[in-house]
């Protein structure tokens, strides 16, 4: 079976100066689901026209926007690039400038040009997941990104919270601490009470 090799990371994307390279909507789709998961992510956008519902968006989350052609210019003090220009030539003139200055990029619809995939995601308070299907499909990342908001109870955030105000009252050194959580949270799995929550 085919493995994915993807190594999954969770970016402040607040921290990052971020580009986005087109203003049609595969630019809207990707400043959308950009700004769901990270509101305040650091984003310039470049393309000679936008659509209005961008414009709307970017306004209400602060994104700088260029009206101009792409130039490599652009790219200065950039982090991370989206292309998704409606011109493939363009798009893969992005991908070739970014991977020359070291700098992640992922060229919509593309796959060999991309360092990175912006996949499936669930959000539930302090609780993310993220679903990679490798490129390969994104209409199974939204199917499998339906099911986890389904089935992960939307308390969780509570748990996480009380879990982390145990944690500050443990003794011991890391990995003492670690065990003990370990042990403290195996009924969260099987709904059952583990035997050192029990004793506590």
């Amino acid at each position: 079976m085919e493995q994915n090799e993807l190594y999954p990371i969770f970016l402040k994307a607040s921290h990052l100066n971020i580009l986005i390279v087109g203003g049609g909507n595969v630019g809207l789709e990707k400043l959308t689901f950009l700004l769901k998961s990270s509101p305040n992510a650091n984003v310039q956008m470049v393309a000679p026209e936008f659509l209005p519902e961008t414009l709307e968006l970017a306004n209400r989350h602060k994104v700088e926007i260029t009206r101009a052609v792409y130039d490599e210019n652009f790219l200065e003090g950039k982090h991370m690039v989206v292309a998704c220009t409606d011109k493939v030539e363009v798009n893969e003139q992005v991908y070739h400038d970014c991977r020359e200055r070291s700098i992640l990029v992922n060229v919509a619809d593309n796959p060999p040009y991309c360092d990175f995939y912006m996949g499936g995601i669930v959000t539930k308070g302090n609780v993310k997941v993220a679903i990679s299907t490798n490129g390969k499909s994104p209409t199974t990342a939204k199917r499998l990104r339906q099911f986890f908001e389904d089935v992960i109870p939307d308390n969780i955030d509570d748990l996480v919270k009380n879990l982390n105000e145990y944690r500050k009252t443990l003794k011991g050194n890391f990995e003492e601490k670690v065990e003990t959580l370990n042990e403290f949270t195996k009924g969260l799995l099987d709904g059952e009470p583990s035997k050192r929550q029990t004793k506590e």
